[in-house]
């Protein structure tokens, strides 16, 4: 039909705006995906340069903890274990800290990175308390570590006991050597044998049989015992307090004295 002069034609003004419409809006939608390919773009070139291992190595080490036996040189040495320390980036932590906790002396290990190629190293080591069946060690606790005793900067008691009585004997250690020290004596060696009887051999070479009961009241009367014996002390070999009451002393002989 044909419009007469001065009609305005609406449906195709509302046609046009439809396209005009579109064309906004591709232009739009392809300006979004434009700048996301860039965003991704950035992000994987970014990271990509953040995982290559020429790029940011972890290549500094510090060191810190009240350190006595472990050095900055035996941790270098641990970490050769890595099969490769990777960048700050994509070392994992947790495994340099599998490896610095293996070391003898290492009690816990604390390890973090620090921007950009930096890692921190706390530690905390093992106090030895005593030599554990000749061979090992006890920290305070009473645990056993393997760490080498040669390296110890001091001498400690030793103490022997079967396997799972580490922390039963350091114990009875500590609650009767005060028992001694009055007498200007002190433990070289308590045993706990495997029949669960009690030997202490003291630092003056006397030892002392107490069986697995009465363990204090025996060593009190080992004291009174020792004060009666006086200069003649020097000639004892051992002291059986295995019995109800009383003691049987064994002596050295001249010849033994002698040597």
């Amino acid at each position: 039909m044909n419009k007469a002069a001065g009609e305005v034609d609406y449906e195709e003004i509302n046609s046009k705006g439809q396209i005009s419409k579109t064309k906004k809006h591709a232009v739009g939608g392809v300006f979004l995906l434009l700048v996301l390919f860039s965003l991704g773009f950035l992000l994987y070139s970014t990271v990509s340069w953040m995982l290559d291992e020429q790029r940011l190595p972890l290549s500094k080490l510090v060191l810190q903890g009240d350190l006595e036996y472990v050095s900055g040189k035996d941790i270098q040495l641990a970490l050769r274990q890595v099969e490769s320390i990777g960048t700050f980036m994509s070392q994992d932590v947790n495994e340099l800290q599998q490896v610095i906790i293996g070391l003898p002396w290492v009690a816990q290990a604390s390890i973090r990175k620090q921007w950009p190629d930096l890692v921190k190293i706390y530690l905390v080591e093992h106090k030895a308390s005593a030599i554990w069946n000749g061979n090992a060690l006890l920290n305070m606790s009473g645990d056993v570590f393997n760490a080498d005793i040669a390296e110890l900067n001091e001498d400690k008691v030793k103490l022997y006991g079967p396997k799972g009585s580490s922390q039963n004997v350091l114990k009875t250690w500590q609650e009767v050597s005060p028992m001694f020290a009055h007498l200007g004596l002190s433990i070289s060696s308590l045993v706990l044998n495997d029949r669960y009887a009690w030997q202490i051999i003291l630092d003056n070479g006397i030892r002392l049989e107490l069986g697995k009961e009465s363990l204090i009241e025996r060593i009190e009367r080992f004291t009174s015992l020792y004060y009666r014996l006086g200069n003649e002390a020097q000639r004892v070999s051992y002291i059986d307090l295995r019995y109800d009451t009383g003691a049987a002393v064994g002596w050295f002989s001249e010849n033994e004295l002698e040597e």
